[in-house]
């Protein structure tokens, strides 16, 4: 199960939401570059980028640091959501060293796109379900849909997805534990690997998911527990490195 710290892009600093909420919004650092290299000095070996601006206005808005942590960090491989609503932007990240973009919002408005880009970018598309009480959410979540994440999960399962990130935005960013058993349903549903993320505390919920690894879960993305230090990196690597 691969640990993947997490860098959210607000205004150019790297900065925490709670549950997707802008206006709740904590700054952790004002050089994001050099959180990257903090993490990638303590071992980690992919790393989640999300354009915040970008989410909301629909375009990429953070893209100047994106490509200068992709330039500082040639050999670490970084996936990036936020604002990727066409084929022009995702040519760009990964022109810029990106290994795999994110799609949401587009996901669920145009699931074609989804068919396009893995037909041109195969083993590069990760598909993000982000839902709250069921059901998917986009524009940087303050939209919501008629979709369940399995039912849009499915949908994309023969399209050849990398990964499916699948957040529970209740949990996001609140450090009340990430929901283990919605992320192990999904992955039993589907055949396509999933990547937990939201409400990750403490060592207990890396425990908890490395416990039902098995069922698909190929990785974990850890955010504000870092930032706070509830969780050791190295710590958490290492215990799963060991099982």
């Amino acid at each position: 199960m691969i640990l993947i710290p997490a860098i959210d892009l607000k205004e150019g600093h790297c900065v925490r939401l709670r549950q997707g909420n802008m206006d709740e919004s904590t700054v952790f650092s004002d050089d994001p570059v050099a959180m990257a290299g903090k993490w990638a000095s303590q071992g980690c070996t992919r790393l989640h980028l999300v354009d915040l601006d970008g989410a909301f206005e629909g375009e990429p808005v953070n893209a100047d640091v994106i490509e200068e942590i992709c330039t500082s960090f040639p050999d670490l491989p970084i996936q990036i959501g936020g604002g990727i609503r066409n084929i022009e932007t995702v040519e760009s990240y990964l022109e810029a060293g990106v290994s795999y973009v994110i799609i949401g919002t587009m996901a669920v408005k145009r699931p074609e796109f989804i068919t396009q880009l893995c037909a041109e970018f195969p083993g590069n598309v990760i598909v993000g379900i982000d839902a709250k009480d069921g059901l998917v959410a986009v524009h940087g979540w303050a939209e919501g849909s008629d979709h369940t994440a399995q039912d849009l999960a499915l949908r994309f399962e023969d399209q050849g997805v990398a990964a499916i990130v699948y957040t529970d935005i209740s949990r996001d960013g609140m450090m009340e534990g990430v929901n283990v058993e919605a992320t192990k349903q999904l992955a039993e549903a589907i055949s396509v690997p999933v990547i937990a993320s939201g409400g990750v505390t403490d060592m207990e919920c890396i425990l908890q998911l490395n416990e039902v690894k098995d069922s698909g879960i190929e990785g974990v993305i850890i955010g504000r527990a870092l930032y706070e230090r509830t969780i050791s990196l190295p710590e958490a690597q290492s215990y799963i490195d060991q099982h």
